[in-house]
Formats: structure tokens, sequence, C-alpha cells
């Protein structure tokens, strides 16, 4: 088809503009600051709540968290031994299982504790199924014992992209301002 150049340039500035709001539909981040951290303290990844239906969420999230911590140069990180398995989708004992896990990071001499919910951690249905995350983040300061970083996100992919790798951008995404400070 022959389009004047007029509504060839229309048609162009619509798929540009088409284009850009589904890319920027893909994810929504929403984060703190970037906090002011000892670099060369050590670190403990805590049990991630499951919310999801999808078995293992939280303990997939948390092996990728840990490994970003790593790849981004914080060298002592610790993970959590002691139970972390959540029960039931709606677990009553999940803020008993947060304080057991804070207090095992303060007698292990952790200074900053990476805690986390997953909201969202499968292929969505359809002729499709899209990968889709949602997690929660939040740095805790043991020796305060508050959190001085927070950020959520969540974020869909491609029809042929691996969930994990998905899960995997989002929390890069979100450290990535979390530990940006680290000194």
């Amino acid at each position: 088809m022959n389009f004047t150049p007029a509504i060839a340039s229309r048609i162009r500035m619509l798929a540009g503009i088409s284009l850009l709001s589904l890319l920027a539909a893909c994810s929504t981040i929403d984060r703190g600051n970037s906090p002011n951290l000892v670099k060369d303290a050590s670190w403990a990844v805590l049990p991630f709540e499951n919310h999801t239906e999808t078995p293992m969420a939280g303990s997939r999230a948390e092996s990728i968290a840990t490994a970003l911590l790593q790849a981004r140069g914080v060298n002592s990180v610790k993970r959590y031994t002691g139970n972390a398995q959540q029960e039931t989708l709606f677990d009553a004992q999940n803020s008993k299982r947060r304080e057991d896990a804070l207090a095992w990071a303060r007698s292990e001499g952790v200074r900053y504790a990476l805690l986390g919910s997953v909201e969202e951690w499968r292929y969505k249905v359809g002729v499709d199924g899209e990968p889709a995350v949602g997690v929660a983040l939040e740095i805790v300061d043991t020796n305060e014992g508050k959190t001085i970083w927070s950020g959520t996100g969540g974020k869909s992919g491609w029809s042929r992209e691996a969930l994990a790798a998905v899960g995997q951008k989002l929390i890069r995404d979100l450290l990535g301002t979390g530990i940006a400070n680290a000194r």
C-alpha cells in the first residue's frame, strides 16, 4: 500500500507509542532510596514468604537473591538454617518465622538481613503463557532491628522467556537501589 507521507508518519508515530505502551506495561517497580550500607558487613538471606500457589516460589526467589547479592560484591552472605518451610498459602506462623529468622541472624553476627515475599510466580494462562513474577523485598539492619530499605515490583515476560529469568531480572532491578550505596 502506498500512503501519503503525512499518513505514513502518523502510522509510525502510533506504532511507536503502542510499542512504548506495551513495553511499559511489562513491569512496575516501586522502591526506596539507596541506604548507606557498610560494604564488608555480613548479610543473610532469610526465608521469603510464598503468597502464591506455586510450590517453593519463595525458596526459588531466595536462591536468586543470594546469587545476585554475591554477584554485586557482597562477600559474606549466609542462608537461614532454621525451619523456613511455609505450611500453607495463608500461614499464620509467618510473623513468628520472621522473628525467629531475625533472631538467628543477630546470633550469627549478621548486620543486614534480606527478607522478601513472593506475590506471583507463574506462567499466565492463555495462548502465549507469559511468565509473571511479583516480589517484595526489604533490607533490615539487625543491629537496629528496623527496615532500612524496601522495594516491590511485578514483571511479566514474553511467551518464550523462562520464569526464572523474569524473576532474576525483577530481583536484580529491585536490589539495584537496595545495595547501590554499599561503601
